[in-house]
């Protein structure tokens, strides 16, 4: 089924959907889970994200993204300058990953107060993203749900202990992915909810002794 959305595109300043919409989208996503603004930003852009981005605000967009503009925000126009002001150092280059990953890819890495988070996504059409790999783990990420990204020690009991306190807060679940680096070792849980994810649930997880940060993002319009 082909809606409206699909043929007339995202609300957004700038010429296109997935260059610069979609670009800042991927902004966004790695500012939430840098848990802010971002100190210094080292973006590389693969395909067409690199060879057209700068003649459709791709740059621009990403780092209106990384200092939290939407897609639709007018500033967007202004976002060095805006970055500039908000203490956000970046840097952009181009980067071939090969012919199988989608042209509109960008690689971030993202330091913020000394904590150091590594991403992978593309803009897949029509303003819409895919973030694909998180500090080396792959998850699937769009946007489009209450988000929840989790950090820890693997340990038996945490799955349960943490899908029963949000439903204790009456959160929905309608992802949940885990990835390990080994048995006992680092995981990576992502959580896609139908509700926000309150700051009560928040608080209680990273009072988890075995937990090593937590990341809300929010839905992305």
């Amino acid at each position: 089924m082909v809606s409206l959305f699909d043929i007339l595109g995202p609300v957004m300043v700038g010429p296109s959907s997935s260059h610069t919409a979609g670009a800042c989208r991927l902004g966004l996503m790695g500012r939430a889970i840098a848990g802010g603004t971002p100190d210094h930003a080292l973006i590389r852009l693969h395909g067409s994200f690199a060879a057209t981005g700068e003649g459709h605000g791709t740059h621009r967009a990403i780092v209106g993204g990384l200092i939290g503009l939407a897609p639709d925000d007018l500033r967007l126009r202004q976002a060095y300058d805006q970055a500039t002001a908000a203490g956000l150092e970046w840097e952009f280059h181009d980067v071939d990953l090969g012919e199988d990953v989608h042209p509109n890819t960008a690689l971030f890495e993202i330091e913020r107060a000394g904590e150091k988070v590594a991403l992978r996504g593309a803009s897949v059409g029509g303003g819409r993203i895919e973030v694909t790999e998180l500090n080396g783990f792959p998850v699937s990420l769009g946007g489009g749900y209450h988000t929840l990204v989790l950090l820890a020690t693997d340990r038996p009991g945490t799955i349960a202990a943490i899908a029963g306190l949000l439903a204790t807060e009456g959160v929905n679940l309608a992802t949940m992915r885990v990835d390990r680096t080994g048995r006992l070792e680092e995981a990576l849980m992502t959580i896609e909810a139908d509700q926000p994810i309150p700051d009560v649930a928040i608080q209680a997880i990273r009072a988890f002794p075995w937990l090593h940060w937590a990341r809300r993002i929010e839905k992305i319009s």
